[in-house]
């Protein structure tokens, strides 16, 4: 393309009902470089668009918009561009931290003299309040109210700083708790596939980044997005851009139809295998072919929603007529739907079944989908619903002549949760699960007295129809009463097991069981009484329940007894496609849509009841154990901090594969004897009063001893399970945490050491933070999961991977060495080798080459301004000035 530019040639109007209305032309932009718009995958014109908008707007050059236009299946450049969301999501559990940095941020640059109100969202920000709800109450029909009434008992700090915020900043609005989850509401309501805006009578293609890893349901509905650290969302919230490669796009062929007796569940938990024994980390997924049409919009955003357990940054789905019908079923308004239907059909963006090329194609058949779980520690590890009794046998080492199924043992399910965006969007399989309710109920067919059921919809919209079917009272009779509208039990948030139920589990050591129809099953995460962890669709989660127990194949045994004493199999309850079909059709409606989603930011009267200040500044309160001011901006300064050498470094822990921000930051309970619990009690906070880690994200003093505290870890330094670890020289074993201080004190710095898929599963900033905090300078791992990477990179922290096949185990390390880092404290060059040299104390050395994994120019500057935060405000400040 020419020097000579001009993208104001590309700017074409377009008519449609909301009046004349300005676009950036893609299609015109690739004829004129011979380049054909139907070969570049539509993920990638969005992109497109998205750079030739923003060109000259001191964010993106002529580089950038070469890079993406001339992208071909064969060489896909190496090159960084700069992306401008549309809009950023938040939830509340990542939201709080986001709305405490920021109100940090006004404090620092108030101290330099430049007005506070210059930290302000410039982008359209929505944070969704639907991580803290827990199951305290269940299978009761006050459950509902008494959940909610004990959510606002814990979380009164925390809410006081959002509707804080919420009047503090422009741009940004809270949807309030008991409304829903982040994603199903995004998807059913805050989305518009494509935005229009008034400042500039522009229209363009709606995008977002999120604060939560399954942002990406949103591509179900055309949307690009996906989840990004807090740290990151907070940067394009004021305006920065989000630097990314240019993407490999894998190209997924759908063909064929769900077979009869099978899920979206199923497809989706098909995908997650599929994907990750191929491989899709940091590329998009985009999806095509004769089996798009066989695919509801919602079974669409059920697969969309699992990108990051299949490793991609977005699973996405391209506008076709599939999308227009969604959008008139969740009531949009007839502009918004006019406006999608001509831009996309205008702009190249509607799929008609022209297929463009792909880095890689795969083949996935979804007639070859069969009835399926994963588990029971990871989501891609699928397997035939026939084989969860010998998966559990062999995972556990229990004979299955060891195993009473009529009475609690190892293989009860302790915990069946119908759980998560991921599956409650979905009507399909909610009906289904309610037409299953409604058959075990007639049959006199109860769940076992040791299962908690819980059903917790992602929008008030599920309960809606289910009552309109008249499928509500089967659910409550069998236990399956409704325990809130938000996470629950996939965040971890499943609240405590009745005390004989925990208390026999313990006495015992029982290896019991969690069926839920959410997106993970690390360990440790749904409960931490509960080893096995089955992700499967709401039907089977309610089949589970009536089994009371993972001991079973459905394929040959009774799930259980009718009243008259007889066998009940699954094929006298699983309803057939059409019956599911027909309730939809006659229970569900637009009208549902449109009146849920109208008093969407008002609220239940306890938000309403709640006061809150306004004023610039956030009046800290020392006391609190919610919310206190970081210690990130501190004595901040315009000048960049000179970098130090890293020589000397300890390891505070050495871990294995597939360490997830779980493992690394937890979520859910915080245990007395821990750290974080003993710091509670000596403020004299009561044990019942204690909440979950995920709540206490506002407080850094919580979190940092919280950091590495996940019950389940391993730290291969020693032998033992938790936060553990050995300080060096002393050989003393004591807490993470208690280490750190040590080694702080000493001024020794940290790194960690870990094997393949490093911060795999939720985008929690946290997982950076904590690190960061405790004083870790260096993290070397064998792989990088995407969102992590950046969150690290973000606060400072380097990401090392090791190279030629080297590993923590065949250097033959043990924990023990100090480490010295060749060339960090220079310069850097993005992806480029740093030499690391280990002394052992014996006096030996191993000397290995990392790759240096900061991956663009941008992401070193972030690293020369001790992360992208300080980045972010010296930027801001000096353009006040």
């Amino acid at each position: 393309m020419s020097v000579n530019f001009d993208k104001k040639k590309y700017l074409k109007s377009l008519r449609i009902s909301e009046g004349e209305r300005g676009y950036f032309d893609i299609k015109s932009l690739t004829k004129d470089i011979n380049i054909d718009i139907n070969k570049i995958p539509f993920s990638i014109r969005v992109l497109i668009e998205n750079v030739l908008r923003s060109y000259h707007n001191d964010v993106s050059n002529l580089e950038h918009i070469n890079n993406l236009v001339q992208w071909n299946k064969d060489t896909v450049p190496d090159k960084e561009f700069p992306y401008m969301p549309g809009r950023v999501v938040l939830q509340d559990f990542t939201g709080v931290p986001v709305v405490v940095d920021l109100a940090a941020m006004r404090d620092a640059v108030t101290t330099l003299g430049v007005d506070p109100s210059i930290i302000n969202p410039i982008v359209r920000s929505d944070l969704v309040i639907d991580h803290s709800v827990q199951v305290d109450s269940f299978a009761q029909n006050s459950s509902l109210s008494q959940n909610i009434s004990r959510e606002f008992e814990r979380n009164q700090e925390r809410y006081k700083l959002l509707k804080w915020a919420q009047n503090a900043f422009s741009n940004f609005l809270v949807v309030p708790p008991g409304t829903g989850i982040v994603h199903q509401v995004n998807l059913e309501n805050l989305a518009e596939v494509i935005l229009s805006s008034e400042e500039n009578n522009l229209i363009f293609p709606d995008t977002c980044v999120g604060t939560d890893s399954h942002t990406t349901m949103i591509n179900g509905v055309g949307v690009l997005g996906w989840g990004v650290g807090g740290i990151e969302a907070e940067a394009v919230m004021l305006g920065q851009p989000y630097y990314m490669q240019v993407p490999e796009v894998v190209g997924v062929n759908l063909h064929g139809n769900i077979r009869e007796g099978t899920t979206a569940t199923d497809v989706v938990l098909g995908i997650v295998e599929k994907l990750r024994e191929v491989g899709v980390v940091e590329k998009f997924v985009e999806f095509f072919g004769s089996g798009l049409k066989n695919l509801s919009l919602t079974d669409r955003a059920t697969i969309s929603n699992m990108a990051p357990e299949y490793g991609a940054t977005c699973g996405f789905f391209p506008v076709d007529e599939r999308t227009m019908d969604y959008l008139t079923l969740t009531g949009r308004d007839n502009k918004v739907v006019n406006r999608v239907e001509n831009y996309t059909q205008n702009n190249s963006l509607f799929y008609e079944g022209i297929d463009p090329e792909f880095t890689k194609i795969l083949d996935f058949d979804l007639s070859s989908v069969q009835p399926s779980l994963a588990g029971p520690k990871r989501p891609q590890d699928r397997l035939a619903l026939s084989d969860v009794k010998s998966n559990f046998h062999s995972n556990f080492d229990i004979n299955e002549s060891d195993i009473n199924n009529d009475e609690l043992d190892d293989g009860s399910v302790v915990i069946a949760a119908i759980t998560s965006c991921t599956n409650t969007s979905n009507p399909n399989v909610m009906m289904g699960a309610g037409i299953i309710a409604k058959n075990a109920s007639e049959k006199g067919i109860k769940p076992k007295s040791w299962v908690k059921t819980s059903l917790a919809p992602g929008s008030k919209v599920v309960s809606k129809y289910l009552e309109s079917a008249g499928l509500d009272k089967y659910l409550d009779d069998i236990g399956f009463q409704t325990v809130g509208y938000g996470c629950t039990t996939c965040i971890g948030n499943s609240g405590p097991l009745p005390t004989e139920i925990a208390e026999e589990v313990d006495h015992n050591e029982l290896s019991v069981a969690a069926v839920l129809s959410g997106n993970r099953n690390f360990e440790g995460r749904v409960h931490p009484q509960v080893k096995a962890n089955y992700l499967a669709s709401p039907m089977l989660v309610v089949l589970y329940a009536l089994a009371g127990t993972v001991n079973i194949d459905f394929s040959v045994d009774p799930i259980s007894n009718d009243k008259n004493g007889n066998p009940v199999f699954l094929k006298d309850l699983w309803p057939s496609a059409n019956d599911i079909e027909s309730m939809i059709d006659s229970s569900l409606n637009s009208k549902m849509f449109i009146d849920e989603y109208k008093s969407v930011f008002e609220g239940p009267k306890e938000w309403k009841e709640l006061s809150s200040t306004k004023s610039n500044q956030f009046r800290w309160d020392g006391n609190s154990t919610y919310i206190q001011k970081p210690p990130y901006f501190e004595n901040f300064d315009l000048n960049l901090p000179k970098k130090q050498k890293i020589n000397d470094a300890r390891c505070l822990v050495v871990l294995g594969n597939s360490v997830t921000t779980d493992h690394i930051s937890p979520a859910g309970s915080i245990p007395q004897s821990a750290p974080s619990g003993q710091l509670l009690i000596s403020s004299d906070v009561p044990r019942f009063e204690f909440n979950s880690y995920g709540s206490r994200r506002g407080n850094h003093n919580i979190m940092v001893r919280g950091t590495f505290g996940n019950i389940r870890l391993r730290n291969q330094i020693l032998d033992d399970e938790g936060d553990w670890t050995i300080h060096f020289p002393s050989g003393e074993k004591m807490r993470i945490f208690e280490a750190s201080e040590l080694y702080q004190k000493e001024e020794t710095p940290l790194i960690v050491i870990a094997g393949k898929e490093y911060g795999t599963g939720s985008s929690r900033d946290w997982a950076a933070k904590g690190p960061a905090l405790l004083g870790v300078k260096v993290v070397i791992a064998e792989s990088f999961e995407r969102i992590h990477r950046s969150n690290l990179v973000g606060m400072g922290i380097v990401p090392l991977q090791f190279q030629d096949g080297d590993s923590f185990e065949n250097l033959r390390l043990d924990g023990s060495e100090h480490y010295d880092f060749f060339a960090l404290e220079d310069k850097i060059t993005p992806n480029s080798e740093i030499e690391v040299l280990a002394k052992k104390e014996d006096g030996s050395e191993v000397r290995f080459k990392t790759l240096l994994r900061i991956d663009t120019q941008i992401e070193a500057e972030y690293y020369y301004n001790g992360g992208l935060l300080p980045f972010v405000l010296r930027k801001m400040v000096r353009e006040s000035k």
